[in-house]
């Protein structure tokens, strides 16, 4: 009897186990080289609770967006879509700069203007809304330091607040961590002419992206 308790006990906890795993939600994050570097760490902040994972490689701008987001999403039934351009649409690049990436604030031409920029989204948002069943996250584009090459300061404000109103038209959710990367980015950013954090910054940016995906998920 002593043995039969014992084997339905661990039964039990084997099904639980069983159970827990197959609760997890799967979590699909798309973005640039800034999720790029928090996904890492989202992804050991939530692995009790969630599978996560990211696009291939850079998502770039909302163009390479439109041009991808079927062939990405198609890949699973994802339960939450969490995604954010601009840094790449804000950026000027002019193809005789020698700075990486030929950005150049001066002489080159934006890759999306505001408008453009707006519109690319929206029609992002509404594939989304369409060829999936997931639960959509908006994240706000970070901080740009003042001496960046490619990029006025200024431009995230005016591309962030385009993004919340397609958001709103749509009744996306917006994860707004624009302030607290200001305030990470002065900390653990590598450098006024880079938009990057150090592996302890992209931590910092993980902590306010989990934390709002915590909540969600539950």
């Amino acid at each position: 009897m002593k043995y039969l308790k014992i084997k339905l006990i661990l039964l039990f906890l084997l099904i639980g186990i069983t159970s827990c795993k197959q609760d997890k939600r799967k979590l699909f994050i798309i973005g640039d080289s800034i999720s790029i570097g928090y996904t890492p760490f989202v992804t050991e902040n939530l692995k009790n609770i969630a599978e996560v994972s990211h696009n291939p490689g850079n998502a770039q701008h909302t163009g390479t967006g439109l041009s991808n987001i079927e062939t990405w999403i198609e890949a699973n039934d994802w339960d939450i879509i969490q995604f954010n351009w601009g840094l790449w649409d804000l950026c000027y690049r002019h193809p005789d700069s020698k700075v990486q990436g030929h950005r150049d604030k001066k002489n080159g031409t934006i890759t999306y203007s505001l408008h453009d920029y707006a519109s690319n989204l929206d029609s992002i948002v509404t594939i989304l809304k369409t060829k999936t069943n997931a639960k959509l996250i908006f994240v706000t584009t970070t901080y740009v330091p003042e001496n960046e090459a490619g990029r006025f300061q200024n431009d995230v404000i005016r591309y962030n607040e385009a993004a919340k109103k397609i958001m709103k038209k749509h009744s996306i959710m917006v994860n707004d961590i624009y302030e607290q990367s200001i305030l990470i980015h002065k900390k653990f950013g590598k450098g006024l002419d880079d938009v990057h954090y150090s592996k302890e910054g992209y931590e910092k940016l993980s902590e306010h992206v989990t934390e709002f995906l915590k909540t969600e998920i539950k």
